[in-house]
């Protein structure tokens, strides 16, 4: 069973940056599609930004351009770097596979809170 590890987040100021990271374990890393999500309260969680096994990657259009989404298959590690961040990325940020709950990633992890405020 695959177990996630978010981390990164944090309070930042509109326009001001943060990384975040999953740590992945209990599976092959390298051979699955990965995606970095968010939730707000009572939204569906949504997909931000997706890497694949062959390192293309795909963004949401409100986050095109401002985040970067990469991997370390070395580390079993997956990194969401994102600037210029806005009120509107407030959210718990998670990773799982792309399409999620595919395969050995059976659950999601406790996400890590982003929170965007002056």
């Amino acid at each position: 069973q695959v177990h996630l590890v978010e981390s990164g987040g944090g309070l930042v100021q509109p326009g001001g940056s943060l990384r975040l990271s999953c740590e992945v374990s209990g599976t092959i890393f390298s051979i699955y599609a990965l995606g970095w999500y968010r939730q707000v309260p009572e939204k569906d969680r949504e997909l931000v930004a997706h890497i694949g096994s062959h390192f293309d990657t795909d963004y949401v259009r409100s986050v095109k351009g401002r985040f970067t989404i990469s991997r370390d298959n070395s580390k079993n590690t997956t990194y969401l770097q994102m600037n210029d961040l806005r009120p509107e990325d407030t959210a718990v940020y998670y990773c799982n596979s792309n399409p999620p709950i595919a395969g050995p990633f059976t659950t999601w992890g406790q996400g890590t809170q982003v929170t965007v405020s002056s």
